[in-house]
């Protein structure tokens, strides 16, 4: 599953016309760069959600057979149902268990394939170094489980791979991943992998341009 519901308020005014997903990055919109790199590890089912803008997004990826993927699209209503609402949400149209979910909004090397097909617990998170703009992180690593805290705290890439069960007391509507996440956490039910390699965060306009630099031009010497 594509994350790509969400309003893009610190993109804007770019997002005012354009879904944050379909914003270029080196020449293609860098929803397709995911479609791509997902495809070439042998995920090519994907689920993606929409709200804002979204009949752009099904406009220019149409099925995906023009990527050699096959997309069905989980839509929501205007406002959008947060990233957990928005998993729970599209959870009829995923036919696996666990299944893979990424952030529609980023940029990265991440050899998908080494996605766990069955992680131990229920769930299994991507973390990589804080970017300036997120100093802190989010979680800490202890071997191969993830913790809320610990001496050295990475970011939550927004990859990641969940199980139905790990939603299997929501209801429907809007709600957040995080508290879920933190619950399993305080389980020992969560693993997680370091990856040092490239990732990027397309939030604000000056980072979109920073990683269209980068990938046009190389990055600075």
């Amino acid at each position: 599953m594509i994350l790509a519901a969400g309003r893009g308020e610190r993109m804007r005014p770019l997002t005012d016309t354009v879904p944050k997903p379909l914003l270029p990055v080196a020449g293609k919109p860098i929803v397709v760069h995911l479609i791509e790199s997902l495809a070439r590890a042998g995920l090519r089912e994907l689920i993606i959600n929409h709200a804002h803008l979204g009949g752009r997004i099904m406009e220019v990826l149409g099925d995906g057979r023009d990527y050699g993927v096959r997309i069905a699209y989980s839509h929501e209503a205007q406002g959008g149902l947060e990233t957990g609402g928005g998993i729970h949400h599209a959870l009829p149209l995923i036919d696996s268990d666990p299944f893979a979910v990424v952030n529609g909004d980023i940029w990265t090397d991440y050899p998908f394939e080494r996605l766990p097909r069955a992680p131990a617990g229920l769930a299994h998170l991507v973390l990589v170094d804080n970017p300036a703009h997120h100093p802190h992180g989010d979680f800490a690593l202890a071997g191969d489980r993830v913790r809320e805290t610990g001496e050295r705290r990475f970011t939550f890439s927004g990859i990641g791979v969940y199980t139905r069960a790990l939603f299997a007391a929501c209801r429907p509507g809007k709600f957040p991943l995080a508290p879920l996440l933190r619950d399993a956490m305080r389980r020992d039910a969560v693993s997680g992998e370091y990856y040092g390699g490239r990732w990027r965060d397309v939030g604000t306009p000056e980072r979109l341009e920073e990683l269209n630099r980068e990938l046009t031009q190389g990055p600075p010497k």
